[in-house]
């Protein structure tokens, strides 16, 4: 058991819509990321995701709303939901999802990162 410090973490990768795992909570990964641009329309269709925003203004789109995410604000995108995140500037998030799920849920492009890196 050891502290994890977010802002050295945060330093030790530039590389945009890539999560980095930085611990394990039960089935689940705990992961950072840094966003910017629109990422793509996509869902995930057995698992919920959480986006929790360190740093920038986030917006999640969805098909009949758009929710912006300020600092210290989160959401929880319940399974089958499908959404999109933008960052019209840069962006941290740390993320909680089930270890199996994909960035680019049911759409599987360049974008998509397969295998973590854990930070």
């Amino acid at each position: 058991m050891e502290k994890i410090n977010i802002e050295e973490k945060l330093s030790l990768f530039n590389e945009y819509w890539s999560p980095k795992i930085i611990g394990e909570v039960n089935e689940s990964y705990v992961k950072l990321a840094k966003l910017k641009g629109d990422f793509i329309w996509h869902t995930h269709e057995n698992e919920d995701e959480m986006f929790y925003v360190l740093k920038g203004v986030l917006t999640v789109k969805f098909r009949e709303k758009d929710v912006q995410l300020n600092k210290g604000e989160c959401i929880i995108i319940p399974r089958g939901i499908e959404h999109m995140p933008v960052a019209e500037e840069e962006v941290y998030v740390m993320l909680i999802e089930s270890k199996i799920t994909l960035n680019t849920g049911n759409v599987v492009n360049e974008r998509t990162v397969e295998k973590l890196k854990k930070i």
